[in-house]
C-alpha cells in the first residue's frame, strides 16, 4: 500500500514509521503530520523511542524542594552521549530533550547542541531555569536549538520562595528567549503554586510562549507530591480554561485530564525513554530502575530494558 503514496518532502523532514502510521516531522517549523491511513507492518516500525530526554548533569545551582534529580555530581561523557544520539537518530527518534540538573551548567552544552543539530535530524530542546541565558549564551546557541522549556513554578514571591532566584530576572529572560527559539513554560503544580496559575498564563501569553506544560508535583524523597484537593482544583481549572496559550500535561500527571494523544498505539518505550546523568536508560525520569548503556549501544539497551520490565526485574 505504501508504494501507492508519493510524498515530496523537504530535505530536513524526518519520516518515522510506527503502529499509528507514518509520522512526518520538521524540526525547523515544528510541523508534525501523522498519516494514519497507512498501515505500517510491525517489522518496519522505528526501533528508537519517539522522544528521549537526557539528564546531562545532576549539577544545579538551585535547590527546589520538589526536584526529582539525584543529588550527586554525575555528568555524561560527551563522546559517548554523541554516539548514543547518533544511534537514536538512525533508528527513528525525532527529538532529544536535554535537562539535568541544569543543562546550561554542562560544560560541553553549546558544543553538544551544535554537534547534534549538524550531524542529525533530531529536534534539540532543553529545559532550564533560564538564569544563565544571558545575551552571550543565547548567541552561542543560536541556530542549534529548536525549542526551549523554561521552568517557572509560581510567580513573584511564590517563585522566589521556592527557587530562591529573582522573578524579575526570570521575566527579563522570558522577554529575550524568543531570539533563540520558540519556547514554552514548565509549571510544577502544588498547593503553593496553584493560586498563581492565572497570572502565570498571562505572563506566558504576554511573552509569546507557545505552550504551557502542567507538571502536577510527583512524590520525591519522602515528599507526597500534589495532594488530592489541589489535584481536583487543577482539573477544574483545566476544564474551565479558555486562554490562548495551549496547555499540555506530563504523562504521569494526566490522570483525569481531558488530553488528546494521536499516538494511541505507540506506548511505553516506543514513545519515550530517559537517559540519566550516570548513563542509565530508564522508562522515565521518575523511575528508580534502569539498565546501564554499555558498549553494545543504546538500541540494544532498549531491548534489555524492555525485557527487564516485562520480566519484573529488580
Amino acid at each position: 500500500m505504501m508504494d501507492n503514496w508519493t510524498l515530496n518532502l523537504k530535505p530536513e523532514t524526518k519520516v518515522r514509521l510506527g503502529p499509528d502510521g507514518v509520522h512526518l516531522f520538521d524540526r525547523v517549523s515544528g510541523l508534525n503530520l501523522l498519516i494514519d491511513e497507512i498501515k505500517v507492518p510491525e517489522v518496519s516500525w522505528a526501533t528508537a523511542p519517539r522522544q528521549v530526554s537526557v539528564a546531562l548533569t545532576n549539577v544545579c545551582d538551585l535547590s527546589c524542594p520538589y526536584c526529582y534529580a539525584p543529588k550527586n555530581s554525575a555528568s555524561l561523557d560527551f563522546d559517548k552521549l554523541v554516539s548514543w544520539l547518533l544511534e537514536l537518530d538512525g533508528h527513528g527518534c525525532l527529538g532529544i530533550g536535554f535537562g539535568g540538573g541544569e543543562p546550561t551548567l554542562y560544560r560541553h552544552f553549546v558544543d553538544l547542541c551544535r554537534t547534534i543539530t549538524q550531524a542529525t535530524k533530531l529536534a534539540v530542546t532543553f529545559t532550564t531555569h533560564a538564569h544563565h541565558l544571558n545575551d552571550k549564551y543565547l548567541a552561542a546557541l543560536a541556530g542549534n536549538v529548536n525549542f526551549v522549556r523554561i521552568s517557572m513554578d509560581g510567580i513573584g514571591n511564590t517563585y522566589e520562595r521556592l527557587r530562591r532566584k529573582s522573578f524579575e530576572s526570570l521575566r527579563h529572560r522570558l522577554e529575550t528567549i524568543h531570539l533563540l527559539a520558540a519556547f514554552g513554560i514548565n509549571f510544577v503544580v502544588n498547593g503553593e503554586t496553584l493560586p498563581d496559575l492565572d497570572a502565570a498564563i498571562t505572563i506566558a501569553s504576554e511573552t509569546g510562549a507557545k505552550e504551557f506544560l502542567l507538571l502536577p508535583e510527583q512524590p520525591v524523597r519522602g515528599k507526597g507530591g500534589i495532594d488530592a484537593k489541589t489535584a481536583e482544583k487543577l482539573r477544574q481549572w483545566v476544564a474551565n480554561y479558555h486562554g490562548g496559550v495551549p496547555l499540555t500535561v506530563s504523562e504521569v500527571g494526566a490522570v483525569g485530564m481531558p488530553f488528546c494523544n494521536p499516538f494511541k498505539s505507540e506506548v511505553g518505550l516506543q514513545a519515550y525513554a530517559h537517559i540519566d546523568a550516570s548513563g542509565m536508560l530508564k522508562r522515565s525520569s521518575y523511575d528508580n530502575q534502569g539498565v546501564a548503556i554499555g558498549t553494545h549501544g543504546i538500541i540494544k539497551t532498549l531491548e534489555l530494558l524492555q525485557n527487564y520490565k516485562q520480566e519484573g526485574g529488580q
